[in-house]
């Protein structure tokens, strides 16, 4: 199977996405957050029967209350978790006893399970800084591992490709954020990616050092072509059964299972496209370059 050089081509689809999802925001369309983030209550109740997501909505909308989420889920679709967001924590009580009695008129038989848990905006708040903390972390520590193990251009080609899946994670949670909220579980996502992407990239750059040292002659282009070529069955392999996992998972899972799951697809996805399309290229470049200016020298 032929391999070509299509980096271009895939960085501008991929600015484009990013691009989308800056416009967005802008726009005041950015990413959902969830009430990990937020702020706010989250109470799951067991309806005794099957619910109805219409009649919830009904008693929140009679509440006041204009920000929330409701999932449906649990055996016979009788469960439901209700999240409010900017709720302030003198008031937890209050809305819960409201919401109680509004859900039980509704179904008489509709009774709490599990503890109510509140989370204040400065939790939220912390949440946010230790995920960009943990990821930026992880990209200096890798980078050095992998300068130490490959190259200085291997790591920052892979540093890049890694910033690039995340940013595409958090473009998608835009473009998408009716469906995806971000909570909580976006970051253990997020954190997985990393490391998978790596991964993915750490393959690819070990069969390119070996080519290397058995073309060292020829265009680090064509190096990077056919370290790609050789490492494409394990990578379909790989991909494919970890991708029939995470979509069973988000299909037949409860909510937040699927909050975890979806943004770990896009990852997956965005990983393999850019260990295969983009940071061997990116590599490629850099030691063009590198070796034109030692030839200069």
């Amino acid at each position: 199977m032929a391999v070509k050089n299509r980096s271009k081509v895939c960085l501008i689809i991929s600015a484009a996405i990013m691009v989308i999802a800056l416009i967005m925001t802008i726009t005041g369309n950015g990413i959902n957050l969830g009430i990990d983030f937020e702020g706010g209550l989250s109470m799951q109740y067991d309806l005794k029967t099957a619910a109805n997501k219409d009649d919830v909505e009904t008693v929140l909308n009679g509440m006041g209350v204009t920000s929330y989420t409701v999932t449906v889920q649990g055996s016979g679709n009788n469960e439901i978790n209700v999240r409010i967001k900017d709720v302030a924590k003198d008031d937890i009580q209050n809305v819960q006893a409201e919401f109680e009695k509004g859900i039980q008129e509704k179904y008489p038989d509709a009774a709490s399970i599990g503890d109510v848990n509140y989370v204040g905006p400065v939790a939220g708040a912390t949440l946010v800084r230790n995920a960009i903390v943990s990821v930026l972390l992880a990209s200096v520590l890798m980078l050095i591992y992998i300068a130490i193990r490959f190259d200085l251009n291997s790591g920052l080609s892979a540093v890049f490709g890694l910033l690039h899946d995340v940013l595409i994670m958090l473009s998608f949670m835009v473009i998408f954020r009716s469906v995806i909220q971000m909570n909580s579980s976006f970051i253990a996502a997020a954190l997985t990616i990393v490391g998978y992407s790596i991964n993915n990239t750490i393959v690819i750059f070990d069969r390119i050092r070996e080519n290397a040292k058995k073309m060292p002659n020829a265009p680090k282009e064509e190096i990077t072509n056919r370290s790609i070529r050789e490492s494409l069955g394990r990578t379909i392999c790989t991909t494919v059964t970890t991708l029939i996992t995470i979509v069973a998972l988000c299909i037949l899972g409860v909510a937040s299972i699927r909050e975890f799951a979806l943004p770990i697809i896009v990852g997956i996805l965005s990983g393999v496209y850019s260990a295969n399309m983009i940071n061997g290229y990116v590599w490629a470049f850099l030691e063009e370059k590198r070796r034109s200016r030692k030839a200069k020298a």
